[in-house]
Formats: structure tokens, sequence, C-alpha cells
């Protein structure tokens, strides 16, 4: 059977997180087939360390969102990732000896410090160069991450959301190795500056403008607070798919279930919604899969 026609088993035959894998897909079925909603995906950088870079560049490629809210570490690992190789590795592995080696450890996943730090550094800093010679000053992180974009391959996150023409928001900018980047070109370049005020701003357009609006949230943080926290000015999301593998019971937004969003406005009361419980990895490209293929 085709992963489309599994997932609808899962939610026929039921059954702990099976069945609300079924579920989210469903809402992400009538999420896309309704015409009205401004879509939102948001999801931290870890998953761009993994295959599910591609799982995401494919969501992007379909049209189903028209907003990206992330981190900045995902910039870093798609810039990173679209000219130098990441490699397996394991959870158990010696940090130590990793540290002598050279090589950094996200999960399992390894990445060489020339894959990364230096890497960006001599990737981004002419870019920044050109465009603070062709005028640019200050600028959102839309306007920046498009620019970004129409320099790398296609086959990169940031290539696809500039193609498609859907902006990547990143309000934590500066929490990173892209951020750091900025820091140290604008040493030299006072007015090249991030405008996060005016960013907001651009959010609430989009946000003010939507007659109705979803979101595929994965994991928690700043991209699935911001995602939640614009969406309540128009009386709420109406139709929301979280992933997650944390635990409420200790209060944080990364736990919380999307029910709880309906106390402070974020989440329509009458909203189409469903909580997958599952790593991310796993759960992510069968989600996607039962969606793209239809």
């Amino acid at each position: 059977m085709s992963v489309g026609e599994l997932v609808d088993e899962m939610g026929s035959g039921g059954g702990f997180t099976a069945k609300h894998l079924a579920q989210a897909a469903e809402v992400m079925r009538r999420m896309r087939a309704d015409t009205k909603s401004v879509n939102f995906l948001s999801f931290p950088a870890a998953l761009m360390a993994t295959g599910c870079r591609g799982v995401l560049r494919a969501l992007v490629d379909s049209g189903l969102f028209h907003a990206i809210v992330t981190t900045c570490g995902t910039l870093d690992h798609d810039i990173a990732r679209s000219f130098a190789p990441y490699h397996h590795g394991s959870f158990l592995l010696d940090d130590r000896e990793l540290l002598k080696s050279g090589v950094h450890r996200l999960g399992n996943v390894l990445l060489p410090k020339e894959s990364y730090g230096s890497l960006l550094e001599a990737r981004l800093r002419p870019w920044f160069q050109d465009l603070y010679e062709k005028g640019v000053r200050d600028y959102t992180s839309p306007e920046l991450l498009r620019a970004v974009g129409l320099r790398l391959p296609a086959s990169s996150l940031l290539a696809t959301a500039a193609r498609r023409g859907v902006p990547i928001f990143v309000p934590g900018l500066t929490d990173g190795a892209f951020g750091c980047q900025l820091w140290l070109f604008w040493q030299d370049h006072k007015q090249f500056k991030w405008d996060p005020i005016r960013e907001e701003h651009e959010l609430s357009d989009i946000i003010f403008a939507a007659k109705r609006s979803g979101a595929l949230m994965v994991g928690g943080g700043i991209s699935k607070h911001h995602t939640l926290w614009w969406n309540q000015f128009k009386g709420g999301l109406d139709y929301g798919v979280f992933i997650t593998t944390a635990s409420q019971y200790d209060g944080s937004l990364s736990g919380a279930r999307l029910e709880e969003a309906i106390s402070w406005g974020k989440l329509n009361p009458k909203a189409r919604f469903a909580t997958v419980d599952g790593d991310a990895t796993v759960m992510l490209p069968l989600l996607a899969a039962a969606l793209l293929e239809r």
C-alpha cells in the first residue's frame, strides 16, 4: 500500500500514536483544501541536520505553506550542507575525543568543523558585503534570507523558499553562527542592521490579512511560540498540527498540547487540530508523504 493508505489504515485500526498521526494527516488535508487559509510551518534547527531537511524542502515546494518560522540554526545547517557533508555518528561517541578530532556532535549526526563555522564565514561575509555595496542597510529576516536563498543551490530550503516567495521569519536571528557572522560584519558596517520591529510588522500584516490560518508546528521553543503568538490576533489558528517528544507536565511550551493554546486565544475553540507524540524524523516523513502523494 502507499504511505497515504498506510496512514489511513493506522487511523482505521486505531490505537495510541497511530491514531493521532492519521488525525494529523486529515487536519493537514483540510488545511490544504481551504484556499482561504494562510498556513505556517514552524520547526527548530536540529531537523535540518538530518534527512528531514529534504522533507521540509519538499513541503515548502508543494505550495502548502505561506510563511516559515524557525531558528537561526536552520540557516546554519541549510547553508553548510549546501557546500559540505555531515556524517553519520552515534549518541554514544566520546565527545572529548570528538573535540580533539575537530568534530561537532548533534545527537548522532557529526559535523566536521570545516563543514560548519569556517565554511559559513567564508560564504556569508562576501554575500553581506555584496548586499551592503548594493545599498542594503536595515533589513528583516525575510528580506535578508531571500537574498541569501537566491545565492544557494536549488536543493536548499532557503533557495526553495526564495523561489516560492515564502518569507522566512527568524525571531532569534542572532542565536547561531549565521547571527554571529552578522554581528562580526556589523563591527565594520554599523548601518547594516537587523530590524526586528519592522519584521514583526511584516508578520502582523500576514496575520491581519488572513481569513483563516493553519500551522504545522514541529517541536517547541521560539518557533512554535511565535507562530501561536501572532495567530491570537486573528482569533487563533483554525487548523493546527503539533509534533513533539516533550512532556506537558513541566509546564514547558515544547510539551504544551494544542488544547492549552485555546485558553490563550491562540487556537480557535472550533479549530481542527491534532498533537502527535513522537520523533519528528519518523513522524514528519510519514505525514508529509501521506499529504503530498494526494
